[in-house]
């Protein structure tokens, strides 16, 4: 899926049962679309688009010196963010209707710094497994030149409905 133009972002919260009406991939390429909100959190990584087909999701945000830490770089919330985002909705985007999930626990590592000279990044998120309980995934945050940032792996618990 082309993930270079999507429309104006909107941030909010989406309703539960509007959730619960559809399945994980067709939330997720409606909310890509522009159709559905994104999370508010995500204003606050200067999320600019992304994209998401079964299995596999894209958050692009661009890091600003307002990410950043005392020492001078972007701070690790900033990738920590992404990647969850990422991991958890590649797992999302492979449950049906009614079928929610939570991050139970995930893991990062960093690579490179991130700063405002990095430019846009884009978190990739891939689903390992996705059963009745339990979804792994993993995820990697890269800069514009393919270079490695950040890899992580995330576990999800799958709530039924």
């Amino acid at each position: 899926m082309d993930d270079t133009t999507n429309p104006p972002i909107p941030f909010g919260l989406t309703p539960p049962e509007v959730l619960a009406s559809m399945s994980g991939i067709d939330f997720l390429q409606r909310m890509f679309a522009g159709e559905m909100p994104h999370a508010t959190m995500m204003r606050q990584v200067g999320l600019v688009g992304g994209s998401a087909e079964p299995g596999f999701v894209v958050f692009r945000a661009i890091p600003g010196p307002h990410h950043y830490n005392p020492i001078g770089s972007v701070h690790g919330g900033f990738t920590a963010t992404l990647l969850d985002s990422a991991m958890g909705c590649a797992v999302h985007s492979m449950l049906p209707a009614g079928t929610a999930y939570t991050t139970l626990e995930f893991k990062i590592s960093l690579v490179r710094a991130v700063t405002s000279d990095t430019g846009e990044v884009r978190a990739e998120g891939r689903a390992l497994n996705v059963g009745r309980r339990v979804g792994t995934a993993e995820g990697r945050l890269l800069d514009g030149k393919g270079r490695l940032l950040a890899h992580g792996t995330t576990t999800c618990l799958v709530i039924q409905s």
